[in-house]
């Protein structure tokens, strides 16, 4: 009780302590803000790959077919829930007089890729169709927003309904292939096809809005590769049921891609060990590990300057136990022993760390989940941009708190501020009561 009684004296009394707190609470704050968003771009941009592709990517080196096939098999396997095709490739699209834009062109199963990639939660105006086009020379098509409209250059936003209003409108796509000649020669001939817009994409990564038209795989298959009968796919992606082992779910995908490579297909060993199958975050490991980097390196400066508030915490204890001897001198003339007068500065350091801790955990907390309309505001006032979606692919910062972080960060705070007054502490227990009780 004692012990307590003195920490809320020295709070009440001594209004410098409250520099301490804030110093440990601005810091605690900082750093988990600069955690929380950095963990919440890489966490983002994870999700987002999956979105995009699946959980699991098969890419082979060169082209799969008979893949209704390969994907019977691999929706039998007790790990994968469902498997969809792709097929590349890269054109021209022709929106109107003057308003040409390179695009990459995808070729999927319009249906069943809803099922492995959240591309059915990314259409405007709700589910893919497959009837909407009743011309047969005229294919339905999803084109990203990005490739429609561009986004407000102080906002950076979309006009959605200016994006709506480009469906059932129709487009022209510029492509081609190489047709095969006399004597092994190719020439490539251009070929064009008339899209109907039947919806707009917009996954918020910029990327992919900015650059992607989705055809269905067989319309893209006649068009690029005329000469060939069975049905053909450049990627395989998979969606893989919840709870099941990632590694579990590779080898079993793996060993039904060998078997039907080497007997349905005929490849050699070579062109099978030649495939790649991995996770979606595997295939962007490399950036993920960069972020990370950066992110650390960030937290190391930002950590630096933080131990200004342990120096704050030091030369404030410092203060008090200096102008504070009388106190000690008593309780120590009481009996009360070295380790205990240290303990009660060293716990007045840690209630300071705990104080700032606390409110350095709500300020980062309510920081990071407003930092859009924190963005916004600067924006308004400033009309500076600081987030763009063509810089960070997001069209929104990403804001969830990373609790995680917190723990290590606060306890971290906590700690700082007992190192920082261990010195005063240690000074403190020192103290001889007959000489400052003598000549004070």
């Amino acid at each position: 009780m004692l012990t307590l009684f003195l920490w809320l004296r020295y709070l009440r009394k001594k209004k410098v302590a409250l520099l301490s707190i804030t110093a440990v609470a601005l810091s605690s704050a900082l750093l988990i803000v600069v955690a929380s968003l950095f963990n919440g771009f890489i966490g983002a941009f994870e999700r987002s790959a999956e979105d995009a592709v699946g959980d699991i990517v098969l890419s082979p080196g060169k082209k799969v077919a008979y893949y209704p096939e390969l994907i019977g098999q691999l929706e039998g396997l007790p790990a994968v829930e469902a498997a969809t095709a792709t097929l590349t490739t890269q054109g021209l699209l022709h929106l109107g007089r003057g308003n040409v834009r390179a695009a990459e062109i995808w070729g999927i199963e319009v249906q069943k890729r809803g099922r492995v990639t959240g591309f059915g939660k990314s259409l405007l105006k709700g589910k893919p169709k497959e009837t909407q086009a009743t011309n047969y020379d005229v294919t339905n098509g999803y084109i990203g927003i990005g490739l429609i409209c561009e986004p407000n250059e102080l906002t950076d936003e979309y006009d959605l309904g200016a994006a709506r209003a480009q469906t059932g409108r129709e487009a022209v796509i510029t492509t081609g292939t190489n047709i095969e000649r006399k004597e092994g020669e190719q020439q490539f001939r251009r070929q064009a096809i008339r899209v109907l817009v039947s919806d707009v994409v917009f996954t918020g990564i910029y990327y992919l809005d900015g650059r992607v038209v989705y055809l269905p795989i067989e319309r893209l298959q006649k068009v690029i590769y005329p000469d060939v009968k069975e049905p053909i796919a450049g990627q395989v992606q998979i969606k893989i049921k919840n709870g099941v082992d990632t590694g579990s779910a590779l080898a079993q995908i793996w060993g039904v891609w060998k078997a039907f490579a080497g007997e349905r297909l005929g490849w050699e060993d070579f062109e099978i060990e030649q495939t790649q199958i991995e996770t979606a975050r595997q295939m962007q490991a490399r950036y993920v590990a960069e972020v990370r980097k950066q992110m650390g390196m960030l937290l190391l400066i930002f950590g630096v300057v933080s131990m200004s508030a342990v120096l704050l915490v030091f030369c404030i204890l410092y203060m008090i136990v200096d102008s504070r001897r009388r106190d000690v001198a008593i309780l120590k003339s009481c009996g009360t022993a070295h380790t205990t007068v240290a303990a009660i500065f060293v716990g007045f350091g840690g209630c300071i760390g705990v104080i700032g801790a606390v409110i350095g955990t709500g300020l980062g907390y309510l920081i990071t989940k407003n930092i859009n309309t924190v963005e916004d505001w600067i924006r308004i006032i400033f009309g500076l941009k600081l987030w763009k979606a063509s810089v960070y692919m997001f069209s929104r910062i990403p804001n969830e708190v990373d609790w995680q972080a917190v723990v290590w960060i606060t306890l971290s705070a906590i700690a700082g501020a007992a190192i920082g007054a261990a010195v005063p502490a240690i000074s403190a227990a020192m103290t001889k009561p007959v000489n400052v009780l003598r000549y004070e």
